[in-house]
């Protein structure tokens, strides 16, 4: 279907596409810890401005600059939040690290939570609307020094400055991503807007979300395969994992003595399942910051090898002009697995377009 300018399609629970009237102007966004623009990239496909945009990471500065603008490199902690621009939304996509089920699951204390006490300044000294964040899963069950659950703890502290707090848990591969990941997403919503934020309804289109659709796309004819090598373990050990395997189907003579002691008492280790090799018609699992074979679904179906920069950067649901440049491969498979996927914050971004912002 072809629509006309101003138009956007939008499907209902039921599936049922509708077309709506969005709004021209452009709601300005401040990211923080914005990582390559993976969320950014979204929020802008959406109709909205980066009007600032910040990362610790200098290795993401290149890629950001090429395919979004202008990026600050900078602790957040020495920036001036009252000098940065008026803006309508922030972005945060604060290191999950602290609160993630498979850390150490301190809280705001921890210096990496604490990054959330600087979201907050920032947060005083503008103003927004609407403020977003994203977390990992186990934020969900993380408590903080007082043993409050994270999301209630959230709550109280924008309930403090203003806001009210909205949080759901959400699969990528509801919203056009090729890949299923489950992040909580937490909206706050100033006190003066009166209207409840609702969050996107799903897409139920997910065939063409598969791994085979993803791989047997060609390269950019302007790119040539970017791939991390495995170890020689790893190499060693995929030879024997089929697709839709995993070290369950390496034999135990070719296992290394770690591996060999965790299969001999596997329910004590609860049943892991390292070096996952999904199959062509399944929906790609997790990509990892660490793109890790033994602990991600990171192999290749039909080659012995990590799938390459490109392969992961479409199961993030990047578009194939957006370019991985000025870093190291390994730096590449980082900055991709830690970003919010592009599609993703694009439904997000126009579900609040539309909720709070069409109007302006």
């Amino acid at each position: 279907m072809t629509l006309a300018t101003g138009q956007l399609e939008l499907f209902t629970s039921d599936n049922t596409n509708v077309i709506t009237q969005i709004p021209t102007t452009k709601p300005k966004v401040i990211s923080l810890f914005c990582g390559c623009g993976g969320f950014d990239y979204g929020f802008h496909q959406a109709g909205y401005h980066i009007v600032f945009a910040n990362d610790i990471d200098s290795a993401v500065e290149k890629t950001y600059r090429k395919n979004l603008g202008e990026i600050t490199i900078k602790d957040i902690k020495e920036i001036d939040k009252n000098t940065l621009p008026d803006c309508d939304v922030i972005l945060a996509g604060i290191p999950c690290q602290p609160f993630s089920s498979a850390g150490n699951r301190n809280s705001v204390n921890d210096e990496r939570g604490g990054l959330f006490q600087q979201v907050i300044e920032t947060i005083k000294a503008k103003n927004p609307q609407i403020v977003v964040f994203e977390n990992v899963r186990g934020f969900l069950s993380a408590k903080d020094e007082n043993g409050l659950k994270m999301p209630d703890r959230i709550a109280l502290e924008f309930k403090k400055i203003g806001y009210k707090l909205y949080f759901q848990l959400l699969n990528a591969s509801d919203y056009e991503v090729p890949q299923n990941r489950y992040r909580v997403f937490l909206l706050g919503v100033r006190n003066d807007l009166s209207l409840a934020y609702r969050f996107p309804f799903p897409i139920f289109k997910k065939a063409n979300l598969v791994v085979k659709e993803i791989i047997e796309k060609p390269l950019p004819l302007d790119e040539e395969k970017d791939v991390w090598d495995l170890s020689p373990q790893a190499l060693h050990l995929a030879k024997f994992i089929p697709p839709g395997g995993s070290w369950k189907n390496v034999p135990d003579e070719e296992l290394p003595d770690r591996l060999k002691k965790i299969r001999q008492n596997i329910k004590k280790y609860r049943s892991p399942n390292f070096y996952r090799r999904f199959n062509l018609d399944e929906i790609m699992g997790t990509i990892t910051a660490a793109a890790t074979p033994e602990h991600s679904g990171i192999l290749h179906p039909l080659e012995n090898r990590r799938y390459s920069v490109r392969e992961i950067a479409r199961f993030q649901s990047f578009p194939d002009d957006f370019k991985f440049v000025g870093c190291t491969t390994a730096q590449k498979y980082k900055m991709i697995g830690n970003a919010v996927p592009c599609r993703l914050a694009f439904h997000l971004a126009k579900s609040i377009k539309l909720q709070y912002f069409s109007d302006i």
